[in-house]
């Protein structure tokens, strides 16, 4: 097997050498346009994986087809594990522990996750700019699967030899289709399945999504799509991620980009344990005609955000339970989030704390004490303009400090 049927030479060397020094930890694969994919090793197995840009969607597939006694909407996942980056693990083994689902569904999924992943990287056109980095700080405590590295290989690559010879090299299931031009589709297919097609194909269902759905291979139905999406009746568009497990009634979460808010006030939000610091802001953006939110219990700070979806936060570095970096880290990891201002405030204004706080993905760090003109000129900064265009120039604002 040659160009996109197989993985490249040094990720796959990287993978066995994982294998053959039996390592435990994370092994992370990082492509030059950051995507990241993540390889959990225990004595050298691959025992999870995740990563890529649909953890979330991936989780629900996962719980839907191999835990159908399960109802999602009803799994409550602890804020504190959700800013794990193996979040999606540990509510896997919660539920088994809980004897919510049993050992052979964890495994199943396990492997089926690790395969998916596997599959992507092979398929990932620039597999060669891929870098390795091993990271033996994060070891996952149980293993799940028991399968070798060469198999999860041997099986992934297999899986796209078929998805290649099917034609489908310029196809990716992890895009969603959508008709374009119904009234051309509608002539040239029977009534039954266009009605099918109305129904599913509207570019919220990625083709592994449909493939739950429809209870049908993913292969099998992208290649049904294959000659509709060749005329342009049908395109494979980009859609976000769902949100986390238990944040969001699913039936109303729309799965797509365009979330217009009805609102023309910007809503800020403050994460932070001091009351204090908490009611400052509040009295600076509420006079200045904003909307405020407060969260000051650190492990609420992901649901209230995503419930509330503000379009911009300031957050505290250093909280208990959880800290400023670990939420702005999870943050950013959400579809919905990565592009929404988010401004660290801290007491300690050391480089290594900026430097850390913009490897989370921060947009901008803030001194304490607080100043009014100071996090007016970045709400001023960082806002849109239709949010920011009533902010009142900071030449006239006086200051409030944190006592």
């Amino acid at each position: 097997m040659v160009g996109m049927q197989t993985l490249s030479k040094h990720l796959l060397e990287e993978l066995q050498t994982c294998t053959q020094l039996r390592y435990s930890g994370k092994l992370i694969i990082k492509s030059p346009l950051l995507h990241t994919w993540n390889f959990y090793y225990r004595f050298g197995r691959i025992i999870w994986a995740n990563g890529g840009s649909h953890p979330c969607r991936r989780w629900y597939r996962q719980i839907t087809s191999y835990c159908s006694n399960i109802e999602i909407s009803k799994i409550k996942i602890r804020a504190v594990d959700l800013a794990l980056e193996h979040w999606d693990y540990q509510s896997i083994i919660a539920l088994n522990k809980r004897n919510k689902i049993e050992s052979k569904q964890v495994e199943i999924i396990a492997e089926n996750v690790i395969q998916e992943i596997l599959f992507d990287l092979i398929q990932y056109k620039s597999s060669n700019d891929l870098i390795c980095i091993r990271d033996s700080q994060v070891i996952l405590d149980l293993a799940v699967t028991f399968t070798s590295t060469d198999i999860f290989i041997e099986r992934a690559e297999s899986q796209l030899k078929t998805w290649t010879s099917a034609g489908l090299r310029n196809c990716f299931p992890d895009l969603a289709p959508q008709i374009q031009k119904p009234e051309e589709l509608k002539k040239i297919v029977s009534p039954a399945v266009y009605n099918n097609l109305i129904t599913f194909v509207n570019g919220k269902h990625t083709l592994r999504d449909l493939s739950v759905l429809l209870k049908q291979d993913f292969i099998k139905i992208t290649v049904s799509l294959l000659p509709h999406i060749s005329k342009g009746l049908i395109q494979l568009v980009t859609v976000p991620d769902l949100p986390f497990p238990g944040s969001a009634n699913l039936d109303k979460i729309p799965l797509h980009n365009s979330q217009h808010k009805n609102s023309t006030t910007a809503l800020i939000a403050c994460i932070d344990d001091s009351l204090q610091v908490c009611q400052i802001l509040e009295q600076i953006i509420v006079s200045n005609g904003m909307r405020f939110i407060k969260i000051q219990d650190a492990v609420q700070a992901l649901p209230k955000v995503i419930e509330h979806k503000p379009d911009l936060i300031l957050l505290d570095l250093i909280m208990p339970v959880v800290n400023g970096y670990e939420i702005c880290s999870q943050l950013r990891r959400i579809s919905g989030f990565a592009e929404t201002p988010i401004i660290i405030l801290t007491g300690s204004d050391g480089l290594l704390d900026r430097m850390r706080a913009k490897v989370v993905g921060s947009t901008d760090f803030l001194s304490k004490p607080i100043v009014a003109d100071k996090i007016l000129e970045a709400l001023r900064k960082y806002l849109p303009s239709h949010l920011s265009h009533s902010i009142p120039e900071i030449e006239s604002l006086q200051e409030t400090q944190q006592q």
